[in-house]
């Protein structure tokens, strides 16, 4: 009996073994003949996502992608994110999937990532859904971006946090910057100051709720995917009360921020607008944060740059009163500023690819993307693409003043319907920053503090950076 059990439950195993494996490959042969970009499936179940997911410097394509192109070519076919996979580090096909939302492709981000940013986040929605959370960010960021009190927010955070650092003699800037980062995009889209006991409770939980994004996908009590599924819903029933305070009344004043606007809006559910503010503070801090780390690594590295970055706000300097605010005509004016931010997110790649799926069979060139498989446009091959970009290995700023900063060789915030809308104010924010940085700090850094892929970006060791004080 007991050895008739065994069997079982060894033709048990075995089945679900041979299972796996054929619907691992069985894609693959399915569509054999039919044009298929050449590639590997790796190992079943786990494909070849280890190797793709390995670190490397954000400024190369790591040994994956380049072992693959120089295999394959450009285009190849892969099994990532326990999916087949078109993988494209072409600029043509790139573009093709990214103008082709909703039509031939959809957004379509592994599930685990669904779990914590919640159904109806920007970032996971589609259709309907995502049009309606897109028009309303277009719509606030629209309105904000020249606000005066939106630009003085930000230039009075970034005066308080450099002022912090008159007797530093190091700081780890990944946190200075983050600092920086969480205290404007909660003022504008909660209307809370850094004082105030609620900013310092939702920084907690948002620090818990990112760890979770990045950590392997867990549900079990005390993991870090748990305890950001907890803290999203913490932060959410914050925000819940937040905003029963301001249509009860009972806010001590009428605020002007993101969310006093959403509350007008008759398009969105309850759950869409706390979904909204969310992803407001997601894209806010994670995103700007690093950008600004980004520059500063690479101006250390480029004192010509770095000086001439300088000239230009000594120059805005020089044209207004004393203590008078930066504007928004100041910020059109910071030509060589935007040539920076442009080339930090070209060559530093904060965004390595997105997440996409063909909604059906779609014929490119002679390539055939079979329905329902995962499609990855990979935005670093092209940045960092000699043929594309002349010298794309090196950081070099001056390239941007003859070359498109909207052309489809450079897709930093993604591109088409998902093109991030909070682009915009994330430059601001770097922009203002600089101009008080530049003209009161010079600052090294540690050569093996280098931005790594994870595939998201970080620095290993914060970016630590020695500070001298520039002499007025």
């Amino acid at each position: 009996m007991a050895g008739e059990l065994w069997v079982g439950v060894l033709v048990g195993i075995t089945g679900g073994l041979l299972g796996l494996i054929m619907n691992h490959f069985l894609p693959m042969f399915l569509k054999l003949g039919h044009n298929v970009p050449k590639g590997s499936f790796g190992w079943p179940l786990l494909g070849e996502t280890l190797g793709f997911l390995k670190p490397h410097p954000s400024n190369t394509l790591g040994a994956f992608l380049q072992d693959h192109c120089s295999r394959y070519g450009n285009v190849f076919k892969s099994h990532l994110f326990l999916s087949p996979t078109v993988v494209s580090c072409d600029q043509e096909l790139n573009y093709f999937i990214l103008q082709n939302e909703g039509k031939l492709f959809q957004c379509s981000y592994p599930k685990p990532i669904h779990g914590i940013l919640g159904n109806v986040s920007m970032l996971v929605a589609v259709g309907d859904t995502h049009k309606r959370l897109r028009n309303v960010a277009v719509s606030l960021v629209s309105i904000t971006k020249s606000k005066p009190e939106f630009l003085s927010d930000i230039e009075r955070t970034a005066i308080q946090i450099l002022s912090s650092w008159k007797d530093k003699q190091q700081v780890v800037f990944c946190e200075e910057a983050r600092k920086f980062s969480f205290n404007v995009i909660v003022k504008q889209v909660l209307g809370l100051t850094s004082e105030e006991p609620e900013t310092r409770e939702i920084l907690d939980d948002f620090l818990t709720f990112m760890r979770g994004l990045v950590s392997i996908p867990l549900y079990i009590p005390g993991t870090p995917y748990a305890r950001a599924v907890q803290a999203r819903s913490r932060i959410s029933s914050r925000v819940k009360a937040i905003i029963e305070e301001r249509r009860s009344g009972k806010s001590r004043s009428l605020r002007n921020d993101f969310l006093e606007i959403l509350l007008s809006v008759d398009t969105l559910s309850e759950d869409e607008k706390v979904s909204f503010v969310l992803d407001s503070l997601l894209g806010g801090y994670e995103t700007t944060s690093l950008l600004m780390a980004m520059v500063v690594h690479l101006l250390g590295k480029s004192p010509t740059a770095l000086e001439q970055l300088k000239l230009e706000h000594e120059q805005i300097t020089s044209l207004k009163e004393k203590d008078e605010c930066l504007n928004w005509e100041d910020y059109k004016t910071m030509e060589f500023t935007q040539n920076v931010i442009s080339e930090a997110l070209r060559y530093g790649n904060i965004v390595k690819f997105v997440h996409r799926k063909a909604l059906k069979d779609v014929k490119f060139r002679d390539y055939l993307i079979p329905s329902g498989w995962k499609v990855l446009p990979v935005f670093t091959a092209v940045h960092l693409d000699s043929s594309v970009h002349a010298n794309a290995l090196q950081f070099h700023p001056w390239r941007w003043e003859t070359q498109d900063q909207t052309s489809k060789r450079f897709t930093p915030f993604g591109g088409g319907s998902r093109c991030c809308p909070g682009s915009e104010l994330a430059k601001i924010e770097v922009a203002f920053f600089l101009h008080h940085l530049v003209q009161n700090f010079r600052w090294t850094a540690e050569d093996a503090d280098q931005p790594m892929a994870y595939p998201y970006v970080e620095f290993g060791k914060g970016l630590l950076i020695n500070l001298d004080r520039c002499s007025t």
